[in-house]
């Protein structure tokens, strides 16, 4: 799942490095240190990954409107995914950022979202 997300044949209009920024910038925001460490390497190691790595820092935002809306949907994504209206998907769009890259987007958080998640319940359980 991760390759398929991370690392896909056809990324489209999202480029591996830009997605290997979006999952540091979504383990910073969760605050996951082994994540970080993790996606922080993958984003060096990613060929183009340097021409994103300004915005793999939560709250940066770059003056491109395309890529600015794709890192605030993958912020509230990451953040607030019950939050995530049909008008927010509409500001996607209205940003040209198309609905195969909205999908792509999607598929991407929710995998962050569920590897968070497991390695946080993984640690619990090493842990006890």
């Amino acid at each position: 799942s991760g390759t398929a997300v991370l690392t896909p044949r056809e990324p489209g209009g999202l480029p591996h490095g830009l997605r290997a920024a979006i999952a540091l910038r979504a383990a910073a925001a969760v605050q996951d240190e082994e994540l970080m460490a993790h996606y922080r390497a993958r984003l060096e190691a990613c060929p183009g990954g340097v021409s994103f790595a300004t915005f793999a820092v939560p709250g940066t935002m770059p003056e491109d409107t395309r890529l600015a809306a794709i890192l605030r949907h993958a912020d509230l994504l990451t953040v607030e995914p019950r939050g995530a209206t049909r008008d927010d998907i509409e500001g996607l769009k209205a940003a040209d950022v198309t609905e195969p890259d909205i999908v792509r987007l999607a598929e991407l958080c929710a995998f962050l979202a569920y590897q968070a998640r497991l390695l946080m319940g993984l640690r619990l359980l090493r842990n006890a």
